[in-house]
C-alpha cells in the first residue's frame, strides 16, 4: 500500500515548478491531491496529468477567496496536507523598493501562508494525522543583497513554521519548512532575465551568478524538492517537526 492512501493533500502554487512537483510525488505515494492558484487553466493542465487530481482556483491574499476555496477542498473530508507553496519573487535595490512592492511580496509570501494554514489548522490540530509543509527558500536562512523584501518574507516563513511546530507538538500535526537553493522554475527564469536587462550579462553569466553560492555549481531540480515533502508527509518523519531543512548543493 502507498504510504499516503486515503489522504488529502493540498498544494497551493500548484500550477507549475515545484507545486506541480510535489502534486505528483504525493499522487505517486496515494495522496489524492487538490492544486491551488490564481491561473485556473494552468492549473487544470496540470491536473490533467496527476491520476484523481482536482485544481481550485485561489487567490491567497484575499480572505474570501481562500475560504471559499478550501470549503470546496474540504467538502468531501478534511485536509490531511497542506504544502504552503505560493509565493512570489522581485529584484531590486533596498533603496528603490516602493512600499508597495514590499507589501505585495508580504501579501503573498507569509499571508498568504497565514491564510492558508488558518484554514485547515482547526481540523489539523484535532486530527490522527496532520502535516504541513512550507516552502520556505534558502534565503530564509541568510540574507541576500537585492531581495530584501522576498528574503524579510522568506525568514517569516522560517520563524512561523518554527513556532508552529512548537504550539502543536502535543498534537500529531507536524509543520516543517523546505529551504531550497535556486531551483529551475519559471522563477529563475524570469530572475536570469532580470539580471540579464540590468546588467547587459549573457544567459549563462547571468544563470553562473545564481549558482555560484551552491557548491554543485547547478540549479536544483523541482523533483530533488518534491522528494523531500513527500517524506516530511510521510508517516516516517512523524518526529520530524519545526526544521528548516536546506536543499542547495551542500551549501551551509
Amino acid at each position: 500500500m502507498s504510504t499516503l492512501s486515503g489522504r488529502t493533500a493540498v498544494i497551493t502554487g500548484g500550477g507549475t515548478g515545484i507545486g506541480v512537483a510535489c502534486a505528483k510525488d504525493l499522487a505517486a505515494q496515494g495522496a489524492k491531491v487538490i492544486l491551488m492558484a490564481r491561473n485556473l487553466e494552468r492549473l487544470q493542465a496540470a491536473a490533467a496529468e496527476i491520476d484523481g487530481a482536482r485544481a481550485i482556483k485561489v487567490d491567497v491574499t484575499d480572505d474570501a477567496s481562500v475560504q471559499q476555496a478550501f470549503g470546496e477542498a474540504m467538502a468531501d473530508g478534511p485536509v490531511d496536507i497542506l504544502v504552503n507553496n505560493a509565493g512570489i519573487a522581485a529584484a531590486s535595490a533596498f533603496h528603490k523598493t516602493s512600499l508597495e512592492e514590499w507589501r505585495r511580496i508580504q501579501a503573498v509570501n507569509v499571508e498568504g501562508l497565514f491564510r492558508c494554514s488558518q484554514a485547515v489548522i482547526g481540523d489539523m490540530m484535532r486530527a490522527d494525522y496532520a502535516r504541513i509543509v512550507n516552502i520556505a527558500s534558502i534565503a530564509g536562512l541568510r540574507g541576500g543583497a537585492y531581495i530584501a523584501p522576498y528574503v524579510a518574507s522568506k525568514h517569516a516563513v522560517v520563524g512561523l513554521t518554527k513556532s508552529l511546530s512548537l504550539e502543536y507538538a502535543k498534537t500529531n500535526l507536524t509543520v516543517n519548512a523546505v529551504c531550497p537553493g535556486y531551483v529551475d522554475t519559471a522563477i529563475v527564469d524570469n530572475s536570469v532575465a532580470n539580471i540579464m536587462e540590468k546588467t547587459g550579462r549573457s544567459r549563462d553569466e547571468a544563470l553562473a551568478e545564481l549558482t555560484k553560492n551552491n557548491p554543485q555549481g547547478r540549479l536544483i531540480r523541482p523533483e530533488e524538492v518534491a522528494e523531500m515533502v513527500t517524506w516530511l508527509c510521510s508517516p516516517l518523519s512523524a518526529s520530524v517537526s519545526g526544521q528548516a531543512i536546506m536543499i542547495a548543493g551542500g551549501a551551509i
